[in-house]
């Protein structure tokens, strides 16, 4: 058996089981070990130096110890600790997106997807160019500008000349003040060739989620299909990185496998990627298994409570302090009004989870991949998010100022991004309050706006924002950006 090793580039050593399963022995012997939590809490503050070899934050099983942790009065500190690194990271800012569904084809057999292909109920609908187009006029009319792209994995219907195709369209349509400025792609794993053909062709984060880190328990739930292959899935992060994508952003489905499990290899794979890359994910998304056609959330048996959802998101938070979170409208609004404030600094607004969603007053639910929970507008999310104390933030900025990857992670890491993304927010908010916003949303918006302008740190900057917010207000100018 060969031994664990966060720089190999074999998925067996570098998620490797009899780590995870010493991790949660340990965790457990150690979980009410007050010395010790209070020794792992402090090394997560925010400003502490690189304590580790993977980077800023904290490694599996320090960060398994907490999440084990059945003591209140550490579980509190626990919390406390995961708002106050996300603030500082992230402040109030709470970057929107919209997933876009392409096509529900699809040749694998995954158990929990409502699209395996042994899957009659479903209707099998795949975009046109033209239909590609009048989806993302309907997501600009509400106000987006940053798209997450899904398809099945299917060579015949969704070949990649398709996807790229479709993300060419997408950056083409310029329609009134609205165009959408990023497109993150969540498609299967591929080959170092065919990233470097979404690299060139714009892409943002290149976004795939491992479903679970357990090797048996992934071949189970993915019997047939080209998923089948657990090596080939988990490590195309590395494929993805030598294609010149740097930009990637990770994630499991909770509740497909014991959440602990899942934790330790979540980590493990982002230490995996700082090790070999010096770059970890961008992005983290924290999915939970939820109804769909063909799927019972009850026919798995690892479902996990919205305590331990929150506990996790906070763990996760204080592991890798610097990533972006995701939570998606899978969650109500209840769920995501408490994880907002424990780590998450991006949702989803307005989303459609069918093929060809947007273009249809009534939502359409043959499609589904899966139950959206929060069926709210993006204008009564924004106003949510501002009435809340957050800043919604339609920002593309650092993707298309070349401040991905390493650059995007030294600046993030250092805390100096907020001289980026607090201006950057705050005008891209005034952009969509201008043209898209509701009476109630925007007398919000701009109230927060005058408010908000003053804790930007840069004399120098926050004069500018000023002056471009009055721009837009007056003129049809767009897209200012530090």
């Amino acid at each position: 058996m060969a031994e664990y090793n966060a720089k190999s580039m074999k998925a067996e050593e570098f998620i490797h089981h009899e780590e995870i399963l010493a991790t949660l022995a340990y965790a457990d012997e150690h979980k009410r070990d007050v010395e010790l939590l209070e020794k792992i809490l402090e090394k997560a503050k925010p400003g502490k130096e690189m304590k580790n070899d993977h980077g800023i934050g904290l490694t599996h099983r320090e960060a398994s110890v907490l999440l084990a942790c059945d003591l209140p009065e550490i579980n509190e500190k626990i919390f406390a600790l995961a708002k106050e690194i996300k603030e500082t990271y992230y402040g109030n800012r709470i970057v929107m997106f919209a997933p876009l569904y392409l096509s529900n084809y699809c040749v694998n057999g995954c158990v929990y997807c409502p699209y395996h292909l042994k899957n009659k109920d479903i209707p099998r609908k795949k975009l046109t160019q033209e239909e590609v187009r009048a989806e993302v006029i309907a997501l600009q009319d509400m106000g987006h500008k940053r798209l997450a792209i899904e398809a099945g994995e299917d060579p015949v219907n969704n070949p990649l000349e398709y996807i790229l195709e479709c993300i060419k369209t997408i950056y083409s349509v310029h329609h009134k003040n609205g165009d959408i400025r990023r497109v993150n792609v969540n498609i299967a794993a591929t080959t170092v060739e065919d990233y470097r053909k979404l690299k060139e062709a714009g892409i943002g984060t290149y976004i795939l989620f491992q479903e679970t880190y357990h090797k048996e328990s992934y071949e189970e739930l993915h019997p047939t299909g080209p998923k089948h292959n657990y090596a080939y899935h988990t490590e195309a992060m590395d494929r993805a990185m030598e294609g010149g994508i740097d930009d990637v952003g990770l994630g499991v489905l909770f509740g497909l496998e014991m959440y602990r499990y899942e934790f330790a290899g979540l980590l493990m794979h982002a230490e995996h990627l700082e090790a070999v890359h010096g770059v970890g994910p961008h992005t983290i998304s924290v999915p939970r298994i939820k109804p769909a056609s063909d799927i019972d959330p009850e026919d798995f048996d690892n479902s996990i409570s919205d305590e331990i959802f929150a506990k996790l998101v906070a763990c996760i938070r204080l592991a890798v302090p610097y990533t972006g979170m995701i939570i998606s409208t899978r969650e109500s609004e209840e769920v995501r009004e408490k994880l907002l404030n424990l780590g998450i600094s991006q949702i989803s607004g307005g989303s459609r989870t069918s093929v060809g969603g947007y273009t249809t007053e009534e939502r359409p639910t043959d499609t589904e991949q899966f139950d959206v929970s929060d069926q709210r507008t993006l204008d009564e999310v924004v106003a949510w998010l501002m009435e809340n104390g957050h800043i919604p933030s339609f920002c593309t900025a650092c993707y298309r100022e070349g401040r991905t990857g390493d650059r995007f992670m030294s600046l993030c890491k250092s805390g100096q991004i907020v001289n980026c993304c607090q201006p950057n927010a705050l005008m891209t908010l005034a952009e969509y309050l201008v043209d898209y916003g509701s009476e109630k949303t925007k007398k919000l918006g701009f109230a927060m706006i005058e408010k908000e302008l003053e804790s930007i740190p840069n004399e120098k900057a926050r004069a500018l924002a000023k002056e471009h917010i009055e721009e837009i207000k007056s003129s049809n100018r767009r897209d200012f950006r530090f």
